[in-house]
């Protein structure tokens, strides 16, 4: 049950002022903090996931016999901004975290809750820092090496590619992560490194990097970067001729890649956290009819996994029949074959979940199905 939404965290330090001093509420509802990004540059990934938990919240709206209360702050796609939403939700005495969408914003935000003994989970954090040496932070999405070592095998077994170029965003910790991991693995598997070049998030023209692909003509561009530069890179090199097959990670599913890059991004690659085709869970069944009956359009991996970011937490307090900082985290770090919308999983070290890596594609202006990659 979410009875209000602020998107701004100016607005909210006002609002915050009035609930911290209403008792009644507080033994009503268990109040849940969600700070995602609703605005700003990677705003789909938050309008996604905060989809995805208000369908969770639909199916499972209580816990210990109370009424979940939701309160969702914008980040802006900024780390302080992050930062500062989780001081606010500490502030609010939330009895668990949902957030951030992406790596670099919630480790603005792990060490606020980390210090207040607060547990969070993101649903889309992939960096393995995120939760490296925190007892409090956990993820509900596979990590970057883990992606990265699937997409090596993928290219040089399936694609059967033998050179390749990385594309890297030197802006996002999330996309030099995966690069370094696909690039030992793929020598590991006997492929070859031809070409490493570098962009910046925001950037609009990729002519220098793809020269640099033209002159040593590899088999595969890997450019684990979002979902607009991945559009616009693929646009022009297929403006200049260059048809080189691409592959990205999860940071590519959204609409948007599709909407900006057309019939550009016909044929990518990318490993993700979800297809509707590869679901198996009753959860996943029940999750599919509910969102796709509210939102009148199709499931995405970010939707499911803010989905399932909210159910592990709902879970864990079920479990450890508190609301005690404490006594969740414990139940959290325990959590074994969690049959959840993504699919099942067992949390593993470091707050980290051991599950599937699935393979998609983009065909006819859809995100298709391809394989399950099992851990």
């Amino acid at each position: 049950m979410c009875r209000f939404k602020i998107f701004s965290v100016v607005v909210l330090v006002l609002s915050a002022i009035g609930l911290l001093n209403r008792p009644v509420l507080a033994q009503t509802y268990i109040r849940l903090g969600v700070y995602l990004p609703m605005t700003g540059g990677v705003a789909a990934f938050g309008k996604m996931e905060w989809a995805g938990i208000q369908v969770a919240n639909s199916m499972e709206p209580e816990v210990l016999g109370k009424k979940i209360d939701l309160v969702l702050l914008d980040t802006r796609s900024e780390q302080i901004e992050a930062s500062n939403a989780v001081s606010i939700l500490v502030e609010m005495k939330v009895a668990g975290l949902i957030g951030e969408a992406i790596s670099a914003n919630t480790m603005a935000g792990n060490p606020i809750s980390e210090k207040a003994h607060i547990p969070s989970v993101s649903p889309t954090a992939t960096n393995p820092l995120v939760t490296q040496g925190k007892k409090y932070a956990f993820r509900a999405c596979f990590i970057d090496p883990v992606q990265a070592e699937v997409a090596a095998r993928f290219v040089r077994n399936d694609l059967k590619a033998r050179t390749a170029v990385l594309i890297i965003d030197h802006a996002q910790d999330y996309s030099v992560g995966l690069g370094n991991f696909f690039a030992k693995e793929f020598e590991k598997l006997g492929g070859k490194i031809v070409s490493k070049t570098f962009i910046q998030t925001g950037d609009q023209d990729f002519s220098a990097q793809l020269s640099s692909i033209e002159a040593s003509k590899p088999d595969l561009i890997y450019a684990p970067i979002y979902y607009t530069e991945d559009a616009l890179l693929a646009k022009q090199a297929r403006d200049l001729g260059i048809n080189t097959p691409i592959v990205t990670g999860d940071g590519a599913q959204a609409d948007q890649l599709i909407q900006i890059g057309g019939k550009a991004v016909e044929g990518m690659y990318f490993t993700g956290h979800f297809h509707k085709d590869a679901a198996t869970t009753e959860r996943a069944k029940k999750f599919a009819k509910l969102y796709e009956a509210k939102y009148k359009e199709e499931i995405s991996a970010f939707s499911a996994l803010g989905a399932d970011a909210y159910l592990l937490l709902v879970d864990a307090i079920r479990r450890a029949d508190s609301t005690e900082g404490p006594k969740v985290r414990d139940a959290l770090a325990g959590t074994k074959d969690f049959k959840g919308v993504s699919g099942s999983l067992t949390m593993g070290s470091d707050g980290n979940p051991i599950k599937s890596v699935v393979i998609d594609k983009v065909e006819n202006g859809k995100f298709v199905y391809v394989t399950t990659v099992n851990p």
